[in-house]
């Protein structure tokens, strides 16, 4: 697998673009867009109002470490702030990476955003990376993200029990999903569809 590098990858509604910490006005005005107060539910990583800052330099902390690469998402209409997105845990002599810490301001939920986001970094993890697994992992009690994974054609390889803190303090269980690059094709093609019919 190809070094893992900074790169903004385009298509239809949105941009991603990497994240830097000038996004920080825009990510807090994505969360304000939200409406439902997303940072409050403790199974998602939205920064809390006054914390977009550190929520970068974590990000970016990570990133100069090699465990990730944070993405912003952005309208690619108006250029505005709509999410975030991020490759992590790669691991390059295993050729496998995961997608995660993902959210978008609620507006764009249950649109074309998300669907395309995924198409974006599945394609570019596995036709211009070489990645030969992508990987995803959600909180056990994270129902939503967990089917939103299962319609992108990934399969559950498993729940981890009692695995991580959330950041109030409590015990997740994690729940683990793959896809490998063997079965991208048929899921690129699902994507694709999906995609069209929203188009059309």
């Amino acid at each position: 697998m190809t070094r893992v590098v900074p790169i903004e990858l385009a298509r239809g509604p949105v941009r991603l673009q990497p994240l830097l910490p000038e996004h920080a006005q825009g990510l807090a005005e994505a969360a304000a867009a939200a409406d439902g107060e997303l940072w409050r539910l403790w199974f998602t990583s939205v920064p809390e109002p006054g914390s977009e800052a550190a929520y970068i330099a974590t990000a970016l902390h990570m990133q100069a470490n090699g465990q990730c690469l944070p993405f912003v998402v952005l309208d690619a209409a108006s250029g505005a702030v709509i999410g975030s997105t991020s490759y992590h845990d790669i691991l390059p002599t295993v050729q496998r990476l995961e997608i995660g810490y993902t959210w978008y301001a609620r507006r764009c939920q249950r649109s074309a955003v998300n669907t395309t986001c995924k198409w974006l970094l599945m394609q570019h993890a596995f036709a211009t990376l070489g990645a030969q697994v992508v990987g995803w992992c959600t909180d056990g009690v994270n129902f939503p993200s967990q089917r939103a994974v299962k319609r992108l054609g990934a399969l559950k390889d498993g729940v981890i029990r009692h695995h991580a803190l959330r950041r109030e303090g409590s015990v997740r269980d994690t729940v683990m999903y793959s896809m490998t690059v063997a079965e991208w094709p048929a899921s690129r093609a699902r994507l694709e569809s999906a995609l069209a019919a929203r188009q059309g």
